[in-house]
């Protein structure tokens, strides 16, 4: 009776592996090679940050100098975007490119390198300085209507908020909107503290109250 037993619960020890522990084997399996693989993709990514992060200072240090080499901060600049695109320090390499551009008088060259950002920014904060910095360009390559229409939505960083408000109140003027203009100033100055607001913008203001009168 014994030995009868022990080969039933031998059978359904069987029966039970058979429908159950390769599943749960392989389930365990897959478990550890999606630890394994998240540790690998995690080395990986701190890896690809670190060689953004050298390459970027490498590019900082060039270009915050008295006179800049352009080349070799172009050089830089494109080597991070074609082996980190999309990254932070990638997108802020096209600023710097962008600046160059403009201090060489290359409009063109620098509303390419800031539109790029603009169209897939890697953070809100990204997203804010190209839209302000393509802006300011389009209005020197005289496309100021078309500056208006890129700031239309509000900054999404606090920060940059009175900064938005302030260059839609300039480019207004520009346009010789004076009302929307003197709005604009307005949300500038409500986002500042009243000490800060009492610098160029309340200048603006004042400007634009001698006109109307």
């Amino acid at each position: 009776m014994s030995t009868h037993s022990e080969e039933e619960q031998i059978a359904l020890m069987r029966d039970w592996w058979q429908r159950n522990g390769k599943p749960l084997l392989m389930g365990g399996v897959l478990a550890l090679a999606g630890v394994f693989g998240w540790q690998a993709w995690q080395k990986h990514e701190a890896a690809q940050a670190a060689a953004a992060g050298a390459l970027y200072q490498q590019l900082l240090e060039l270009a915050v100098t008295p006179a800049p080499d352009t080349t070799k901060v172009v050089d830089l600049a494109s080597r991070l975007n074609k082996e980190h695109a999309g990254s932070v320090q990638a997108q802020y390499a096209s600023l710097f490119v962008a600046k160059l551009a403009v201090d060489s008088g290359k409009l063109d060259d620098a509303a390419g390198a800031l539109q790029a950002v603009v169209d897939d920014p890697a953070d809100a904060t990204l997203a804010d300085l190209a839209q302000h910095r393509l802006a300011r360009v389009m209005a020197a390559q005289g496309k100021v209507e078309e500056a208006l229409a890129l700031l239309e939505k509000p900054a999404q960083v606090d920060e940059f908020k009175a900064i938005r408000e302030e260059l839609r109140g300039d480019l207004l003027a520009r346009l010789g909107r004076a009302d929307d203009a003197h709005a604009a100033y307005e949300k500038a100055k409500a986002a500042l503290s009243e000490e800060a607001a009492q610098g160029t913008l309340q200048m603006k203001l004042d400007d634009l109250a001698k006109e109307d009168a």
